[in-house]
C-alpha cells in the first residue's frame, strides 16, 4: 500500500511517556480501553487544540494497534488525504484492522470525501475494527460537515484534551525536563508559563534552548539562565 496518508510518525511518541494530567486523563483512560485485545469498546474521538497532544496519543495507538495486528497501520492525515486522489486507494484502506485518522475537521466541503470516509467508517463499524480519529474540536461543531458522519463520530467514545491549565502544563513540563535528564526550578517553571506560547512545541523548544544555554555556559539552570536563552535569538 502506498503510505501517503502518514504524518511523520515520531519514535517518541509512545504511551508509556504521554504525560498524564487532569486535561487529557479521561483521553487516556479511554486509548487504554481501546488498544486491550479484548475490549468491547471500538470507536474513540479525542479533540482538542493544535499543540496539545492529539497527534503524540494517537501516534502511540497506532504503535499498540500495529504491534497487535503484526504489521504497520497507516496514520490517515486529513489535510494530506483531501489533496490526493483518494478513490482509486479507498479499496485497500478498507483491507487495514484499524482505521486512524488524524484532524477529520480538516475534511473540507468535499461532498464526495465526505461520503467516502463515511462509507469507509461505516464498513469499518461494521465489522468492529477499532476507529480512532482526532480532531481540533468536537464533533458537532466540525464546519461544513455532512451530519450522518457527524452522528457516527458520536456512536463511540468522546474525550477533550484540555491542558490549558497551569497544574497540566507544569506536569509536562516537569516530564520533558526529565527526558532531557535537566532539572527545572519552579521559578523557572513559572517564568515559562508566563512568557512563552503555552502549546507542547513551544515548551519543547524553550527547554531545549535552556538546555543548551546550561552547556554551553557550563552552568546550573536557574531563573538567570532561563531569560539569557530565552533572549537568545
Amino acid at each position: 500500500m502506498q503510505l501517503i496518508f502518514d504524518f511523520p510518525n515520531n519514535p517518541q511518541y509512545r504511551l508509556d511517556n504521554f504525560v498524564i494530567c487532569d486535561g487529557n486523563r479521561t483521553a487516556t483512560e479511554f486509548v487504554k480501553r481501546i488498544i486491550e485485545n479484548n475490549s468491547e469498546e471500538n470507536l474513540l474521538y479525542f479533540y482538542g487544540p493544535k499543540g496539545s497532544g492529539k497527534t503524540h496519543l494517537l501516534t502511540a495507538v497506532n504503535k499498540e494497534l500495529s504491534k497487535t495486528a503484526g504489521s504497520n497501520i497507516p496514520l490517515i492525515n486529513m489535510a494530506s488525504l483531501a489533496e490526493q486522489n483518494y478513490n482509486e486507494l479507498f479499496s485497500e484502506l478498507k483491507q487495514l484492522p484499524a482505521l486512524l485518522i488524524d484532524d477529520i475537521d480538516e475534511i473540507g466541503a468535499d461532498a464526495d470525501l465526505q461520503i467516502a470516509i463515511w462509507q469507509l467508517f461505516n464498513d469499518f463499524h461494521s465489522t468492529d475494527r477499532k476507529i480512532v480519529i482526532t480532531a481540533s474540536s468536537p464533533p458537532k461543531e466540525i464546519k461544513n460537515i455532512n451530519e450522518h458522519l457527524i452522528s457516527r463520530l458520536l456512536w463511540g467514545l468522546v474525550a477533550k484534551i484540555d491542558i490549558s491549565d497551569d497544574n497540566s502544563r507544569k506536569a509536562i513540563m516537569k516530564k520533558l525536563a526529565e527526558d532531557r535528564q535537566i532539572i527545572l526550578p519552579e521559578d523557572v517553571i513559572d517564568y515559562l508559563l508566563l512568557n512563552i506560547q503555552r502549546d507542547i512545541p513551544s515548551l519543547t523548544v524553550a527547554l531545549d534552548r535552556i538546555k543548551e544555554q546550561a552547556f554551553i555556559t557550563k552552568r546550573k539552570i536557574s531563573l538567570k539562565l532561563a531569560k539569557e536563552a530565552m533572549a537568545v535569538k
